[in-house]
């Protein structure tokens, strides 16, 4: 303490001599007064308005009103996000929503000062660079996430679906815009480019948005979603191709003067494809295996996405089609894709793509559309662009060999436009070929037909499954795991609790995973690690699993409506040793839940919940079951189960309260199954004391909060099954 006292006392004596001094000098500087321009102010109110007019100055600075906008925007984006989220909706659309609500639309009517202070006309380019710098980076990533190896394994399928998703709305898109172009658009722009652009922005699949909605649906490993990636995947790399030709033939004006354009254009990919990804193989394989990408490496990395970039941009099909094949051309392996995808993906995602959709949005008037014609175009092009791309892959996929349901599900998913369509839109607008109302429209258009994604699939899932004919024995066993380790152990719990007929059931076996966005790419290389247990034990009990697999950040939230969706007939969950003990309270319980999120699931499904209280419990431990009087009638089935099926032996311990049904049962139990079974009656709960063979003691949920009142009991007892009763019928 004596130290720390000498340092305060240096500490104040520094600030006493020096702070002198430069007293001193300042009174000395005033001998200069008289010979300097700038007057100083001495009026107490004259300087607090000079403070005022430096706060107004640097409010009205580019630099302050583009930070300005950029906390506006990004808060704006956050919360519409996860309104849209908790409707069921992709975050983008709340997004995209979140960019119009801040334009002209909505704050430009409601709050036109407010609306001018923050986006006045001057301060709009430099939101706009930015803006593209991100949709540059953007495009990188979304390249590098093209798996080509997927492509491979389903080219034909893909060909012919993906393509049939390109031709047939691009064509009726060419054919709308005959009923468009004399009245809205001839003024602007000649025939030729405006219909090209319709056709393109009916053509369009939003890659990003479709590979989470199927991550989200848990369909990344099903045939179904393998299918439709692919296919979405072929579909991104040829629109934009055909984007690029589009742009070409838009700023040369004929097909003629994009001739040299398109020549330049193919020379360019064939020299990424047969050039440049070559060389960057070899560059990544020699740092597959270091620890680290320096950042050395990286740079290289980044400097080849702006050459590209520039390349693009300067031959005329702008640098965003630069961007995309650089990410194409990047080194397949999973680590270095991983690495550079965290690297942009991030700070694309979270901070420049929002800042694309308040620029966006500043360009959309929907007060545009004032006129029953022009509401009549809107509907007009949102029907083309969803029997365009609907109907042209489903049908495509049917005739290719898929189910209907499949076929219906693929062309749903297809349909999906979102972020990728507004920047073509962006593109269109920029070069003049799209007026502003038609503009407007082609946004509604994006809009709807990326909302009524999730619906439909919903729609259709519902169709399919009503017609099929369910086996009138399966039960559906759901169980939520954290670590990867535990959710062998959870299988086993199941197959211990249903026996031989384990096989007879649905078994469902979920993991989340805790964060926010997760590109395809990492999160097939989570799925595969997180379910290796879960899939070792299947094989090894001969048994079928379902998977489900999500990225979110509301656990809960997430697991309750799972539960809902998938209405299981049994819940199983996971917890740590201390479950229900006073040194729960500082640690957590089922993957780093606490225990009050544990009781907020128990409460809100409606299915019986059964949670694993490991305590080291090996597979081939003896089991005691304990039934605390007739409050415990629901553990019956289990027993009766775990007698006929299973193939344990049994130490019943009950409490005997004078019920003859419930004496009854127990006794017809104890002679049935005389070699299976040995009963011990208790009089309290004291008496509760289990040899250390006994490997799980199965219990109701309210009986274990009782026995847990007493510490010492409660931890020396094995590991638990505790089972809480949902008023549902588990026989």
């Amino acid at each position: 303490m004596g130290k720390a006292r000498k340092n305060y006392f240096i500490y104040l004596m520094m600030l006493l001599i020096f702070g002198g001094l430069i007293y001193a000098t300042i009174l000395g500087g005033r001998q200069f007064l008289h010979s300097s321009p700038v007057q100083t102010v001495t009026d107490g109110n004259s300087a607090f308005s000079m403070f005022m007019s430096i706060v107004k100055d640097n409010l009205v600075h580019p630099f302050s009103t583009l930070l300005i906008q950029i906390i506006v925007v990004l808060v704006a984006v956050r919360i519409f996000a996860s309104l849209f989220r908790y409707i069921g909706q992709p975050g983008v659309i709340g997004e995209i929503v979140a960019g119009i609500i801040l334009g002209p639309s909505v704050l430009g009517a409601l709050f036109p000062d407010l609306f001018g202070f923050l986006f006045r006309p001057d301060s709009l380019t430099n939101l706009e660079l930015i803006s593209q710098l991100g949709l540059v980076l953007f495009m990188f990533v979304i390249g590098m996430e093209v798996d080509f190896g997927v492509l491979k394994n389903k080219i034909n399928e893909t060909l012919v679906i993906s393509h049939a998703g390109i031709l047939v709305p691009f064509f009726l898109g060419m054919v709308a815009s005959y009923w468009i172009y004399e009245e809205y658009a001839s003024g602007q722009t000649a025939f030729l480019p405006f219909a090209l652009f319709i056709g393109i922005s009916m053509s369009i699949t939003a890659f990003p948005v479709l590979a989470r909605i199927i991550q989200e649906r848990n369909m990344t490993r099903e045939p179904v979603g393998i299918l439709t990636i692919a296919s979405a995947a072929n579909d991104d790399v040829t629109a934009w191709c055909l984007l690029a030709v589009v742009i070409a033939i838009t700023k040369a004006g004929t097909l003629g003067g994009a001739a040299y354009t398109v020549l330049l254009t193919f020379i360019y990919i064939g020299i990424m494809f047969a050039v440049v990804r070559p060389f960057l193989k070899k560059i990544g394989t020699a740092y597959s295996n270091k620890e680290v990408i320096n950042k050395t490496f990286v740079s290289f990395i980044f400097l080849v996405l702006i050459v590209s970039a520039t390349i693009t941009e300067i031959l005329g099909i702008h640098a965003l089609f630069g961007a995309f094949m650089a990410g194409v051309v990047m080194p397949s392996n999973f680590g270095f894709r991983k690495v550079m995808m965290e690297k942009v993906e991030d700070i694309s995602l979270v901070f420049f793509l929002p800042l694309f959709f308040a620029f966006t949005g500043l360009r959309t008037q929907i007060g545009l559309i004032n006129t029953p014609e022009l509401w009549g175009i809107c509907l007009l092009l949102v029907t083309v662009a969803v029997v365009g791309k609907f109907g042209g892959c489903a049908l495509a996929s049917r005739l290719v060999g898929e189910s209907w349901k499949d076929s219906f599900t693929i062309g749903t998913l297809m349909n999906t436009r979102g972020l990728m369509e507004l920047v073509a839109l962006n593109i269109g607008y920029e070069l003049g070929v799209l007026p502003p109302s038609i503009f407007v429209i082609l946004i509604i258009m994006a809009l709807v037909t990326t909302f009524m994604t999730t619906p439909l699939l919903n729609l259709v899932e519902w169709g399919f499954t009503a017609r099929e004919p369910k086996t009138a024995l399966q039960r559906k066993l759901l169980l939520f795991f954290g670590r990867p380790e535990s959710g062998g152990k959870l299988l086993s719990v199941y197959k211990l609790l249903f026996g031989n007929q384990l096989s007879r059931h649905q078994v469902i076996a979920a993991h989340y995973t805790m964060g926010t966005d997760v590109n395809p790419t990492s999160v097939e290389q989570f799925l595969e690690e997180s379910f290796i247990p879960v899939d070792k034990q299947a094989k090894q009990l001969n048994l079928h699993i379902d998977k489900r697999y999500r990225v979110t950040d509301n656990l809960v939230s997430d697991m309750i409506s799972t539960v809902e969706t998938e209405s299981p007939d049994i819940l199983l969950l996971g917890a740590g040793p201390r479950f229900m003990t006073d040194g729960e309270k500082s640690m957590t319980s089922f993957f780093g839940l606490f225990r009050k999120k544990v009781d907020d699931v128990l409460e809100h499904v409606s299915c019986p919940v059964a949670i694993f209280v490991n305590r080291e419990y090996h597979d081939g431990n003896e089991l005691a079951v304990l039934i605390n009087g007739n409050m415990d009638h629901f553990l019956f089935p289990y027993v009766q189960r775990l007698l006929a099926d299973g193939d344990s032996f049994i130490h019943l311990y009950y409490f005997n309260n004078g019920n003859e049904g419930y004496m009854g049962q127990i006794h017809k139990w104890s002679k049935q199954y005389a070699h299976r079974i040995h009963l011990y009656p208790l009089v309290d709960v004291e008496d509760l004391s289990l040899p250390s063979t006994h490997g799980l003691l199965v219990l109701s949920y309210d009986t274990c909060v009782g026995i847990a009142a007493n510490e010492e009991i409660f931890r020396a007892l094995p590991s638990l099954l505790v089972i809480k009763d949902m008023q549902k019928d588990t026989r």
